[in-house]
């Protein structure tokens, strides 16, 4: 039953459903398996989750599901659970390699967007999408599953082509953060086998090791009692059940099966600080771990409750520490403390924040004596009611949308069932609980949970991560760091107060607003109206979702209409109000007003226009809207909250270019621009120096005080009757005043003729290699398709040609933009990671995949494999208010009508090879293009 039926159900009706559900709720009983799922297992120990899932239409989600990660791992296989799953795409009973990517595809299934894997410490899953339009794509799905299963052949000819690709991937890690974690791991996990099996493995195995010891790999774990198969989607259950006997039963398990152990995390036997440092650091942060203890997946309802008391008082808790931040000197830029999982089966409360130009000390005092706060004087009864407000919230819209949820969320719940228990009675079973349970939750139970659980001068590890010290600055030593924390135990804590604020946001809506107009697009069903202040809206009432209504707002403007001298207000002027709040409300207060709503609005100013983004439950669009109305009459203007703004956004830039992908990118953006000031490059602090409190909320006033010119779109569940009376009162009464609404083209174009610079930056023997081809182009829907069509069949051949014929990158490729504002233009980038040394071949192959297009053009099945595709995704977008949102948005941008969405699949479908092969030679020029390369600093780069 949707929300929207429940509220009309009579309270004498609720009042009996609370008492029966009052009546069936008992604590001891275990917690149910959701009625609409089949859980079973085969004779052979496999087990096998179905569920019956109408969204999307026509598509069924996959999973093969194995207990068996790189925690396995013998000490000749470190790696190699991961380089399996990379064999299970090359080369297994049924199919050849690179055959099933190319089948797949070819049945538009996309390879990495669609189609992929992932390896962890303790598991390896299998993700397979698979569109049901035809019978036999879901028979040959269950082919592909079962030779994952048990089929992988391992032709040593294979292993060696992928080794390459593998170690690429690896390359894709290296840098400050992999660094310094292998520092960090072996203190974390306390020794725990964990940290010496990463799922990355070791290079020197990936490169040396023999045949025998990824079979033996594949032999001893990949078998039918570790492993589980889901089918969630567009499928009758009995027939999936019928193919999962078919394909599966046969399996069989060794006869002498190695004991799947899972590793233990030791318990820390002392206090101690660990010091980490890295010159290419982005930033600093410091963390405290606190003991490790087992942790216990909910069984019976009172451990449901139980969980639910965790959620509560964590969510109060991280209230309490991001109102810190907003001080003009926060402690930190952002932090907090929780418990955690650690690993499987482990969790641990810990304490985190990243550190701002005070440095350590006030961190630290302030996570420790909030911690401690909470732990002695406990949460406020207001504290409590919102949180469970927004709790119970929560709980409502997952059943409201428990029908219009994507088969992928439910195979993500199924997977975490198999591989570490997670709990899965359903939405129903859960909604009950939530409004059965959470009424009873006293703050003195809160209270004394908090005391019991927050740690008190307890053995722990003390972590400093950072940058290394420039001259006269320094980082802590280990035993400052210990100093600091003691010192921040020994101060004393007081009782915290709580603000009392204004119950809801407005006393009432505004009156005089009016619908002048009102016409319907029937073959969309968009309704526009037109208000009595000249205010635009289009209308998608949708049933895609139960509870959620899409806004967004545009009118052509933005940071253009300001001169070179004021950029850095323009581009920053949002984001100085969103801090400060609106009314009397700095942010979190905000929020608290508005606990248990679902709602959230932001504005923002483009280059070239502004607008608003904000989406809502369909029983709070009202407070949606008036937020809008109070962003254009009563934005707030608080001289802390600017200063903690400014100084975070400084902090936060201090270390960034010392990062190589940020310099790459910098380097990337002014050699297309040059040294215009307008570059939206990498932030520098002194970029904020330039940030003004009064300029830039004069700036932000200047194009939000008045709505002239714009037009607001909702896309939802909503029913016009009833949104139409809200949209006139909040909307139809904003100012108007003459402002002007359009654009101005400030100049600024790319470079011409062929440009390269090579950037030398970090210590890793890692290359970027970035090329891209800028040009001005005869704006039309058609040729922005067709140059996309460019790119994507150019990704077929980066996957064919330079990943898996020549094993030279992991991932990449091309992207494709154009554009008609503030000129007809065009853009096609090529991003390719590799190996330093490599990096001349890959250019070279690149090239000749490009001229090779401008030549010969695409191939009719390759095309076939992108026209599928699209064709594909658009069925699903159709059911998705974002996408409406968004088509409906560029309509009014460009000008056209918005029916143009509904003859999608018409246009996909007349696009031809020749067209594509004319485009190739239109927008890649050889003669018009920046390329900028990375290297490794200059001493650990080979010569070119």
């Amino acid at each position: 039953m949707k929300l929207s039926k429940l509220r009309l159900i009579s309270g004498a009706v609720l009042l009996a459903c609370a008492c029966m559900a009052q009546a069936e709720i008992r604590l001891s009983d275990p917690l149910p398996l959701a009625p609409e799922v089949t859980v079973g297992k085969l004779p052979n120990g496999l087990t096998y989750y179905i569920k019956k899932n109408a969204r999307p239409a026509q598509k069924v989600e996959l999973r093969l599901v194995v207990k068996a990660g790189s925690i396995l791992e013998d000490d000749d296989q470190q790696g190699l659970a991961h380089f399996t799953e990379h064999m299970a795409f090359n080369g297994s009973t049924h199919f050849k390699r690179n055959e099933l990517i190319s089948y797949l595809q070819s049945i538009g299934v996309k390879f990495g967007a669609d189609l992929n894997a992932y390896t962890s410490f303790d598991e390896t899953v299998y993700v397979l999408p698979i569109p049901t339009n035809k019978k036999e794509n879901l028979e040959k799905g269950f082919l592909v599953l079962e030779d994952w299963a048990h089929g992988l052949k391992f032709n040593p000819a294979d292993i060696n082509s992928e080794r390459g690709i593998v170690l690429e991937e690896a390359r894709l890690g290296k840098g400050a953060s992999d660094r310094m974690n292998k520092v960090l791991y072996p203190k974390l996990l306390n020794g725990s086998r964990y940290a010496e099996r990463m799922p990355i493995g070791k290079e020197s195995v990936l490169k040396t090791f023999k045949p025998e010891a990824i079979k033996r790999f594949y032999k001893d774990w990949y078998r039918p009692d570790l492993m589980a198969v889901m089918v969630v989607g567009d499928v009758e259950p009995k027939q999936a059940e019928k193919l999962i006997r078919q394909h599966f039963g046969k399996l069989k398990n060794p006869a002498k099966p190695r004991p799947r152990l899972y590793a233990e995390v030791p318990q820390r036997s002392q206090t101690e600080a660990l010091v980490i440092t890295d010159k290419e650091a982005p930033d600093d942060s410091v963390f405290i771990r606190y003991p490790i203890r087992a942790a216990q997946e909910p069984v019976t309802i009172a451990d449901y409750r139980r969980q639910m008391i965790e959620n509560l008082y964590g969510q109060m808790l991280s209230a309490r520490m991001q109102e810190l931040t907003q001080q003009a000197n926060p402690p930190f830029i952002q932090g907090g403390s929780s418990m955690g999982k650690l690993v499987r089966g482990y969790e641990s409360f810990s304490a985190y924040a990243l550190l701002g130009k005070g440095g350590v000390q006030p961190a630290v005092d302030a996570l420790v004596q909030e911690d401690e706060r909470a732990r002695r004087f406990g949460f406020s009864q207001d504290e409590l009611d919102r949180a469970r407000k927004d709790m119970l919230r929560n709980y409502e819209r997952a059943y409201s949308e428990r029908d219009k949820s994507d088969s992928a969320g439910f195979v993500a719940e199924y997977s975490r069932n198999f591989l570490e228990q997670e709990a899965i009675p359903g939405i129903a079973n859960e909604l009950l609980y939530a409004q059965e349970l959470l009424p009873q939750v006293t703050l003195q139970e809160i209270n004394e949970t908090v005391a019991k659980v927050i740690p008190d001068q307890q053995k722990k590890l003390v972590v400093f991560m950072g940058a290394e010290p420039k001259a006269g600055a320094s980082v802590p030593t280990q035993q400052q760091l210990l100093d600091a924390v003691a010192k921040a135990e020994q101060q004393k804590v007081e009782p915290r107060t709580e603000k009392v604020l204004a119950s809801k946001l407005m006393d009432g809506p505004p009156a005089g607003g009016s619908i002048v107009s009102e016409k319907l697009n029937s073959a969309i069903g968009v309704t526009e109206l037109t208000l009595g202040n000249g205010v635009r809206v289009l209308l998608k009432p949708t049933d895609f979702k139960n509870d959620q209504v899409l806004m967004g707002s545009t009118r052509f403007g933005g940071q253009s209409l300001f001169g070179d001298a004021d950029i850095y207000n323009a581009r920053y002027a949002s984001a100085v109000v969103g801090s400060m709040g609106l009314k009397d409300l700095a942010p979190l207060d905000l929020q608290k007003v508005l606990a248990g709503k679902t709602v959230n609005v932001g504005a923002s100013l483009g280059e070239l226009s502004e607008g608003f983004g904000g989406s809502a439950s369909s029983a709070d669009v009202e407070a949606m809207l008036q937020l809008v109305y109070l962003y254009f009459n009563d934005v707030r203007k608080d001289a802390g909250l600017y200063q903690s703004f400014i100084g975070k956004q400084q902090d936060l830039a201090k270390n960034s270019m010392a990062q190589p992908e940020a310099v790459f990118y910098d380097a990337i953006q002014h050699a297309m621009f040059g040294d215009n000031p307008r570059v939206d490059g990498v932030p520098r602090v002194a970029d904020f120096d330039k940030v003004g409190l009064d300029r830039s909320l004069d700036i932000f006033r200047q194009r939000f005080s008045s709505a002239r010119g714009m037009t607001f779109i909702f896309a939802g569940s909503f029913e016009l009757d009833k949104i139409k009376p809200l949209i006139a009162s909040y909307l139809g009464t904003l100012p108007v005043g003459d402002v002007p609404h359009a654009y101005r083209d400030v100049g600024m174009r790319p470079v011409t003729g062929v440009v390269k610079k090579d950037i030398y930056m970090g210590s890793e023997p890692k290359s970027t290699i970035s090329i891209t081809f800028n040009g001005d182009v005869a704006y039309s829907d058609e040729q922005k398709l067709t140059l996309q069509a460019l790119g994507e069949v150019l990704n077929l051949k980066v996957i064919e040609v330079l990943r898996e014929k020549m094993s030279m990158i992991y991932g990449g490729g091309f992207e494709t933009s154009m554009g008609q504002h503030p000129y007809g233009h065009y853009s096609v980038a090529l991003n390719l990671p590799t190996g330093p040394e490599n990096v001349d071949k890959v250019i070279a192959a690149a090239f000749a995949e490009i001229n090779k297009m401008k030549t010969d053009g695409p191939s009719a099945a390759d095309l076939e494999k992108v026209k599928l595709n699209w064709i594909t995704r658009q069925q699903k977008s159709l059911r998705e208010n974002r996408y409406w949102m968004s088509q409906l948005m560029g309509s009014v941008t460009q000008g056209r009508d918005p029916a143009h969405i509904l003859r999608y699949e018409q246009r996909v479908r007349a696009i031809t090879p020749q067209a594509v092969k004319l485009a190739a030679q239109r927008y890649l020029d050889m003669h018009n293009y920046v390329q900028v390369v990375l290297y490794p600093e200059r001493k650990n780069v080979a010569a070119k």
